[in-house]
């Protein structure tokens, strides 16, 4: 049974730092891009980044350019998040992706979701 499994949220303060973490089981995942949405109170949930499986290609969404990094290896997606802000308050969701590297950045694309963890930037 393919599971996807979020870890590392917690609360933190503004200019702070987290790194997620997702194990995903149940099947040989090396043909599958790993992503990261989250999602705020009252929104829609939003592609943060995405790397292919084999952590050749990666893919930000504009707000998490030059403050999260995500990497791989093998079944384990990672997002380093520093200079945390407020607005990165949110529910943030791993996925997983059958491969082709396309269409990345949209939640009905994915195969497979974790339950998320939260992740909550506050003073």
């Amino acid at each position: 049974q393919v599971q996807l499994v979020e870890s590392g949220g917690g609360l933190v303060q503004p200019g702070g730092s987290l790194r997620l973490s997702c194990a995903a089981s149940g099947e040989n995942f090396n043909n599958y891009a790993l992503a990261w949405f989250r999602q705020a109170p009252g929104k829609g949930r939003e592609f943060v980044a995405a790397i292919s499986w084999r952590s050749e290609h990666t893919l930000y969404e504009d707000f998490a350019k030059g403050r999260f990094t995500i990497s791989r290896d093998k079944n384990t997606v990672n997002l380093q998040m520093y200079s945390l802000k407020p607005e990165d308050t949110a529910v943030y969701y791993c996925a997983a992706k059958i491969e082709d590297f396309y269409g990345l950045r949209h939640t009905i694309n994915y195969d497979y979701w974790g339950q998320g963890t939260q992740v909550t930037v506050s003073s």
